[in-house]
């Protein structure tokens, strides 16, 4: 949506910022349809979700959302094409070609759709924790989307802009709509007399003809929502967050912050004072390295002679401490890729040299926390906890290739969106991995190889275990499904779940 005026009344405004003021909507025209786009979206959202359940209405209200998002922003764009095409043609007296939207923007399109992929998951998962976190990440990449580049206000900004820019856009809408107001007041008391009469029509006559027929009594009680307190608080809080998501959404198009600038200043680092410290780190790094591969040779006798542990209790002992350090390194990095002098070749070549070898350093050390993970969870079973955090762990691996690549190109500007956007692909790819049916499935290994099976944890978990269960004999199959079955209850099309729609 372009930054269109519509009256002149200052200078012009940059954008929203955290806290915007009455200036920054008042200075950026309100394009037509906004406040039906929300109202659209908001009464979706109440009709379409069930937030105590994943469901394919999750996926539905946010694809109405984001179609009404973007035919009022293409309308926008048209409107100012051609009211700048039709200055220029006055101005100048040469004919001009009009252009509606502006080219395609990829990485736009990349976040929405990783959004809607997000969303996706609950119409085929039925674990809550999984979708829960696929619905977090989801509204933190269409908030990227709407942004589509880096703004100058940063990366959290960035994450959270559509919900910091709501508050500015319910007044932004209301004055958009004052020239409708204005000159359809007549009209509008009209139309709201002719819907007060049609309700009190429909609550004499619907009560008298449910009343006289059973089938169309029951055609009326599979068409009327019941209407309940906790119902109707579930509508309003749907309605008026996806109502002010679609604001924010819309003001952040009309008037975006302003983009990120390349040049990157205030490197005060030298040399002589990071280098000691990440040389140290690096050396550090490199003798745990050479003790894991002693470790890894020696195998378990060596283990329990030198520490008096079995391998299982060894690898729990050490995988927090070094999921720690992994992090702490990361941030180590991150802070010397900013601030570290780059003023001659020398000292690019010690930065590019002493933060590769971290990073490298720093990858080991992630195969050895994942192996120690991966160890324990062998002797002791598998559970959502312990494969959240391998997962966690093989994406700050992914984070650590993402940094060496930064760091050889002396380049960080993109490295912010990048580790996002592999955050979101890491959980998109463990909800295609159907992570509780895999849990169920290596802990029957585990049973299967003569070690117990908690089944009290199994039966804990959502209906995407019930294809792991087959492998069980009777009764404990029996027992395991009638547990898993009982909270299925019913579904309406709104919650329909492919998960749950097979355990029926």
């Amino acid at each position: 949506m372009a930054e269109a005026r519509a009256e002149k009344v200052g200078p012009p405004v940059a954008g929203p910022m955290f806290l915007p003021r009455p200036s920054t909507w008042r200075g950026v025209a309100c394009p037509p349809g906004v406040a039906l786009a929300a109202l659209v979206s908001g009464s979706a959202a109440a009709v379409l979700i069930h937030w105590d359940r994943p469901g394919i209405g999750w996926l539905l209200a946010a694809g109405v959302a984001a179609t009404a998002v973007f035919l009022v922003d293409r309308d926008a764009r048209k409107r100012a094409a051609s009211t700048t095409s039709d200055a220029v043609e006055a101005t100048s007296g040469r004919q001009t070609a009009r252009t509606g939207s502006p080219r395609f923007n990829a990485g736009r399109l990349w976040w929405a759709a990783l959004a809607l992929a997000l969303l996706a998951v609950g119409a085929v998962r039925a674990a809550g924790w999984l979708f829960a976190l696929c619905v977090v990440a989801a509204c933190v990449a269409g908030s990227l989307a709407v942004v589509a580049r880096r703004s100058a206000n940063g990366i959290l900004y960035d994450t959270f802009a559509v919900w910091l820019a709501a508050a500015a856009a319910v007044p932004w809408a209301y004055a958009g709509t004052a020239r409708v107001r204005s000159g359809n007041a007549p009209r509008a008391r009209r139309l709201g007399l002719s819907a007060v009469v049609t309700v009190a029509l429909l609550t004499v006559f619907v009560p008298l003809l449910g009343s006289a027929d059973a089938m169309f009594a029951a055609l009326l009680e599979t068409v009327t929502p019941d209407v309940d307190m906790p119902s109707l608080a579930r509508w309003i809080a749907l309605f008026a967050v996806a109502g002010l998501g679609t604001l924010g959404a819309l003001f952040l198009l009309a008037g975006p912050p302003p983009p990120a600038t390349a040049a990157v200043a205030g490197r005060t680092l030298r040399r002589s004072e990071w280098a000691l410290p990440v040389g140290a780190l690096a050396v550090l790094f490199a003798a745990f390295v050479a003790t894991q591969f002693v470790v890894l040779f020696g195998g378990d006798d060596y283990v329990q002679e030198t520490s008096g542990l079995t391998y299982a209790e060894y690898a729990r002992t050490g995988f927090w401490q070094l999921s720690a350090v992994t992090v702490l390194t990361l941030a180590v990095l991150m802070v010397v890729l900013r601030w570290a002098a780059q003023d001659t070749a020398a000292d690019r070549w010690w930065l590019r040299g002493l933060l590769v070898a971290v990073s490298v350093l720093a990858l080991v050390i992630v195969a050895s926390a994942l192996g120690r993970m991966w160890t324990y969870q062998q002797a002791y079973g598998f559970t959502v906890l312990r494969l959240l955090v391998e997962v966690c762990e093989l994406w700050l691996g992914l984070v650590y290739v993402l940094v060496s690549a930064a760091v050889l190109r002396l380049r960080r500007a993109w490295l912010p969106r990048a580790v996002v956007g592999t955050a979101m692909a890491t959980l998109l790819a463990l909800a295609v991995l159907d992570p509780e049916r895999l849990i169920a499935e290596r802990n029957i290994d585990r049973w299967q190889q003569g070690k117990t099976l908690d089944t009290e944890y199994l039966v804990t978990l959502s209906p995407d275990i019930l294809p792991a269960t087959d492998r069980l004999p009777e009764p404990l199959r029996a027992q395991v499904r009638t547990r898993l079955r009982a909270d299925l209850g019913g579904d309406a099309w709104q919650s329909w779940n492919l998960s749950r729609a097979r355990a029926r």
